[in-house]
């Protein structure tokens, strides 16, 4: 970092302050030698030029020239109004009423001056209760309107935008107050915020490199410039080492650059999307998912976000959610290959998953041999066959098919290594019979079916069943 040191040398602080005391001098030799009737012409012009600064002093002298000078009350009234100093503008128009008592339109400028007093009051509440919307309105509507030349109610209103998330307002506001002041620090500090927030974290650092220039020890400036650097390099770090392939160490980095400051949503958009490919890549498909959303919370168009939430969902087995994940990326962005590759196998996953398991309904590992096949098979035959189940026989025939569709897919081999493929096989998950033309033991037309089992069941046959 640069080194940060004062931006006036000590010899030329010295001339420029010796260049003010000699204009304050010559203004106050002007002042003593002017009656108050030629003060109060010379601050309504300086009042018109907005120079209110230099009409307060006019005004004070023509008043100490001629302290009945009723119209000097009044328009040092007006000025302090302008300015926000409520206190000391309604002592000058209470002494201008003493002198002018009934006039009623300084009787209504007080009763502004009230108000607006009021609704800064009102405004600095409202904004400690972060209610900031309601907080605007009384700055823009009220203290604004009566006294547009307060300076701390325009610094109220930035923060105010800057609570709103209205960076580019906050931005526009502040360079009004360094136009008229380009080394006024408050605006410094909020102005390289806002530009902060929108991300443009070079246009901050220069902000609040510049502030400290003009004041190395000025503590929010410091925090704001430090706490910048730190989280670029945090972010620097996970971003180098996801780079790596060092994995975790990335996800550490991450999240820690995540703590750093939680609301800058700008930034931390692609915090939480690297985070999220991270952890994909790690496998942590349930992390990675939670990272992803969080990204998406904050910008829903984002491709990326949803093609990494899609890959984090397969990993969960969420077939649906996958689905309708990277469907979206590939409307998105349709001529992304990656993206269409995943949505293909997240579509054939979830048809999948929605295919009958015949191990599972066989009770059977996926490495059963053929005898054990074999076995399975004639045991839950033999336990679901309807001629034992008599007063459960629209169960047991409905088993009974079960058993007897995994056998028939699982029994030959080369259905069971397209099935183990998750390869389509003509009417494999239509069930026994009911309109799918699938294998029927009971045949067609309630014609009879005969099964014929090697070694025959224990116990004979049933019924019309030769085994």
């Amino acid at each position: 970092m640069a080194s940060v040191r004062p931006f006036l040398g000590p010899g030329r602080l010295f001339l420029l302050l010796a260049i003010h005391m000699l204009a304050a001098f010559q203004f106050l030799y002007v002042v003593c030698h002017e009656d108050a009737a030629s003060l109060l012409r010379r601050a309504s012009e300086t009042l018109k030029a907005k120079q209110y600064g230099e009409a307060l002093g006019l005004l004070n002298a023509a008043i100490e020239s001629d302290p009945k000078l009723s119209e000097a009350y009044l328009q040092r009234a007006s000025v302090l109004r302008h300015l926000c100093r409520f206190e000391e503008s309604e002592v000058n128009y209470k002494k201008f009423l003493d002198l002018k008592p009934g006039t009623s339109s300084a009787e209504k400028d007080l009763s502004q001056l009230l108000q607006a007093q009021s609704a800064l009051d009102s405004a600095y509440s409202l904004f400690e209760s972060n209610e900031y919307s309601k907080a605007l309105d009384y700055i823009d509507k009220v203290v604004l309107v009566f006294s547009p030349g307060c300076l701390e109610a325009k610094f109220l209103k930035v923060k105010l935008l800057l609570g709103v998330k209205d960076y580019s307002s906050a931005i526009t506001e502040t360079g009004y107050i360094l136009k008229e002041d380009e080394n006024n620090l408050d605006a410094l500090l909020l102005r390289g915020r806002a530009y902060y927030y929108l991300s443009d974290h070079d246009v901050a650092s220069r902000h609040y490199h510049k502030g400290l220039r003009l004041d190395p020890e000025h503590a929010e400036l410091k925090k704001a410039y430090f706490g910048l650097k730190n989280l670029l390099k945090k972010t620097k770090s996970a971003e180098d080492n996801a780079a790596k392939g060092k994995l975790r160490m990335a996800v550490e980095d991450f999240r820690a650059a995540l703590a750093l400051d939680p609301i800058h949503t700008a930034h931390n958009v692609h915090l939480h999307l690297g985070l999220c490919k991270v952890l994909v890549d790690l496998g942590r498909g349930k992390d990675a998912v939670d990272s992803c959303t969080e990204a998406l919370e904050i910008d829903g168009e984002l491709v990326e976000a949803l093609f990494q939430r899609g890959k984090a969902k397969l990993i969960t087995e969420d077939w649906e959610g996958a689905v309708e994940d990277l469907k979206s990326a590939a409307q998105k962005s349709p001529q992304d290959m990656n993206i269409r590759e995943a949505l293909r196998k997240a579509e054939k996953s979830l048809k999948l998953s929605k295919r009958k398991d015949w191990y599972k309904i066989l009770g059977i590992p996926k490495t059963a041999s053929v005898a054990e096949i074999k076995r399975a098979y004639k045991k839950l035959a033999l336990q679901w066959h309807p001629d034992k189940n008599v007063d459960n026989s629209e169960e047991a025939e409905a088993q009974f098919r079960e058993i007897a569709a995994a056998y028939e897919v699982l029994g030959d081999e080369d259905k069971r290594v397209r099935y183990d493929r998750g390869e389509d096989i003509d009417d494999m998950d239509t069930g026994m019979g009911g309109g799918g033309g699938g294998f029927n033991p009971f045949g067609a037309g309630g014609q009879q079916f005969t099964f014929h089992f090697e070694g025959g069941f224990p116990g004979g046959g049933f019924g019309g069943f030769n085994f």
